[in-house]
């Protein structure tokens, strides 16, 4: 028999209950039931954590005599405990009276006795035992003490004592007891670990007391974690609305995602550490559905693949499904859908955040415009016949023209370049760039020197070079990233990153003001980014030196993941940046964060490239993948591990190589801490602990998945871009 009390989550109308094979025999049930209990009466369970009863014990009670209902009206059962060569039983039969607002409810019939020490001694001395499990090896426990007094003390006459558990403080120090006939007792939230699973009690008392100790009753429960237990419960009331509506005969049965391997044959699911799983995938494709599409889909707010296609689906597609804030494909192809696409979903295709396929839908428009058919069509076609050949002739002649005119531009300026000491031909560099393609504004090296009064304020320094302070004539501060040297390396990387930035824009990637190529001279002019980089932020280093409160830096993380996932998502082809780390995100005087230093760029050559080979290795140690740095080749999963890498930083504030004493990445430095369970362990301790628990937890989740060895396993910058956003939501709930 197995008594477990756990929290059902506001709103739920039923509870799944699994038994799983843990590989001893298959399992069954002879019996079920279930007991209504008072919110506050057992405070260790909540929503997180479950309690399992290890013991429960009424002590002062020889022979067989339960306790349970009528007396006990939550049917608990007593068991009862005595020792008579060790303790003394005491009992009353008045009944013990339960104290108004006092959370712990034992029965009257377990309280009225007790034991005390016998033969004069001062020390009460029990032991509980909790059995090891496959899930558990070394299970936690939380117990509750129950105390009533039920002796006529003699006068005022004290009774107070000190509690250990296996040599432990139970509290904070001695107890001391109530009234004569009420109820009290002590308790722990925090888990105790036994020794090879027992646990020893030891109630001493203390030299003002005048009384021994004594004790009622005692329950223990291990601690179990229900955080992956069930599902979200809104995908759960979603999906059965779902499998009633269409009469799903799949083997649907039980909680859509838990256990892991047991999850709804087409679902796929996610699971964070410290959040119930949400169903990410859902894939009902030639199903066999008729009929028209339900709303319900629309209740899976962590959907972001549904595929209902080569089915009998009739109606219009409904808009409420481009609200679904996640959603990323939507597959409608083979049905029999009729209408048009809504004005919700058009926006969401033009925009480029979802992806909708909807061939082989006969009747289905594909513009938002009227769906009926169009009149006077001979005339149509004339009019098409005559305009094909009249547009095309002209847009020749357009191009040819085109073509004269830019070829003619073309040597004009490559005349003036070269006059103004330009770019290097490919014999001198070896890149074959041409900064002739850069549409942003060209400075001289005199303008640099007047808008740095002479670079005179560095602001940092890098492998490239110096960035120096500057204002342009029109008053805006800028900041000057000058080439040191003159190795072809730098020359290449100048030119990547000047060619690229002025290409590509996004609000979390620095943007490029200008460059200048004077001569030997070379310089990146970029906005000004008034709050330094990432790592000298989490340091306390250089300008407007702070802690970082979790809230900010859940933004910089989530600002910066986005700013990457531009480059692999948005751009054609995608780009990975290969140098990802703390010290190239930028922070803005509003602490927004922008990826900078795009010199290791690096373009797929076309789009579906899985990877690229690259000749060698560039990037930082301790934040390079391992594929890369081992086989060279490189993907997008690259720019993922460095990024998990810069989230552990933002995490613990430590930086990615630690030294204790022997040089240590932060992966396994975490890894090792987190294996106890304790996220305390690891979380920077300047925060002072100011953040909510379980978002710390699920970022340093994305964190460790994102630095996962092999790149399959590595999440999208997409699927962390969601992750984060979670956990932002998270913290604003939790300090609102």
């Amino acid at each position: 028999m197995a008594e477990a009390v756990a929290v059902v989550p506001a709103g739920e109308s039923a509870v799944q209950v699994c038994l799983v094979d843990t590989g001893t025999g298959t399992p069954f049930v002879s019996g079920l039931d279930l007991r209504p209990l008072w919110g506050t009466l057992y405070p260790q369970a909540n929503a997180t954590q479950a309690l399992v009863l290890v013991d429960r014990s009424n002590f002062g009670v020889s022979g067989l005599a339960l306790v349970r209902y009528p007396d006990d009206p939550y049917d608990r059962v007593w068991i009862p405990r005595s020792d008579p060569g060790a303790w003394t039983e005491i009992s009353t039969p008045e009944p013990v009276q339960r104290v108004v607002g006092f959370s712990f409810h034992a029965p009257s019939a377990v309280l009225q006795t007790a034991v005390a020490p016998r033969n004069g001694s001062r020390t009460i001395q029990f032991s509980l035992d909790a059995l090891p499990n496959h899930v558990y090896p070394v299970p936690g426990c939380v117990g509750i003490l129950y105390l009533a007094e039920v002796q006529a003390a003699a006068g005022s006459a004290p009774r107070q004592f000190d509690i250990f558990v296996n040599g432990d403080r139970w509290g904070m120090g001695p107890y001391t007891a109530p009234l004569r006939l009420a109820s009290d007792a002590t308790y722990t939230s925090a888990p105790y670990i036994g020794v090879n699973g027992q646990y020893n009690f030891t109630l001493n008392a203390t030299a003002n007391s005048t009384l021994p100790p004594i004790i009622n009753a005692a329950e223990l429960f291990s601690v179990v974690s229900t955080v992956n237990v069930a599902t979200d419960a809104d995908d759960v009331a979603a999906m059965t609305m779902i499998k009633g509506k269409y009469e799903v005969k799949k083997n649907w049965a039980g909680d859509p995602c838990a256990p892991k391997n047991l999850a709804w044959d087409g679902l796929t699911c996610s699971y964070a550490i410290s959040m119930p799983p949400r169903i990410t995938r859902l894939n009902m494709s030639s199903g066999g559905l008729s009929g028209g599409i339900s709303s319900s889909f629309a209740s899976l707010k962590a959907i972001k693949y549904l595929d209902l296609s080569n089915n009998n689906l009739t109606g219009s597609i409904p808009d409420v499904l481009s609200r679904l804030p996640l959603l990323l494909v939507l597959d409608l192809t083979g049905n029999q859908l009729n209408g048009s696409i809504p004005s919700g979903l058009l926006k969401r295709i033009q925009d480029g955040s979802l992806t909708l396929r909807y061939g082989k839908n006969p009747n289905l428009c594909s513009n938002n415009t009227s769906c009926e058919p169009t009149k006077k069509k001979s005339n149509s076609m004339l009019a098409v016949y005559i305009v094909v050949p009249v547009v095309v002739t002209g847009a020749l002649a357009v191009l040819i023209l085109l073509l004269i005119i830019r070829k003619k531009q073309g040597k004009v300026s490559l005349n003036r370049q070269n006059e103004a000491g330009g770019v290097q031909s490919r014999s001198q560099h070896g890149d074959g760039h041409n900064l002739l393609q850069v549409d942003n504004r060209r400075f001289t090296y005199r303008e640099l020197e007047v808008m740095t009064s002479n670079f005179k304020t560095v602001l940092g320094q890098g492998g490239f070079g110096c960035v120096y302070d500057g204002i342009l004539p029109d008053g805006t501060q800028v900041a000057v990233k000058l080439l040191a040297g003159s190795s072809s390396q730098g020359v290449r990387e100048f030119i990547t990153e000047a060619q690229t930035l002025s290409k590509i824009h996004h609000k979390n990637l620095v943007t490029l003001v200008g460059y200048c190529k004077d001569g030997e001279y070379m310089a990146l002019v970029y906005e000004y980014m008034s709050e330094g980089n990432l790592q000298d932020k989490l340091r306390g280093k250089g300008r407007n030196a702070g802690t970082l409160t979790w809230k900010q830096r859940l933004r910089i993380a989530l600002e910066s993941a986005r700013g990457l996932e531009y480059l692999h998502k948005a751009c054609s082809p995608a780009f990975v940046h290969r140098d990802v780390k703390t010290s190239n995100i930028l922070l803005n005087a509003n602490l927004e964060a922008k990826v900078a230093d795009f010199g290791l760029l690096k373009p797929f050559k076309r789009d579906g490239d899985t990877h690229v080979s690259t000749a060698r290795i560039v990037g930082t140690h301790g934040y390079l993948a391992p594929e890369y740095a081992a086989a060279m080749q490189l993907t997008v999963k690259s720019d993922v591990y460095s990024f998990g890498v810069v989230l552990l930083e933002l995490i613990t504030g430590q930086p990615h190589i630690l030294q204790c004493p022997e040089p240590t990445n932060i992966i396994h430095w975490v890894r090792q801490r987190l294996a106890r369970g304790n996220i305390e362990d690891v979380v920077d301790a300047r925060m002072a602990g100011n953040y909510d628990v379980n978002g710390v937890w699920k970022v340093a989740d994305v964190a460790l998945k994102c630095t996962a060895q092999a790149p399959n396993q590595r999440p999208t910058m997409t699927d962390v871009v969601v992750q984060l956003q979670e956990c932002v939501e998270l913290e604003d709930q939790h300090f609102v």
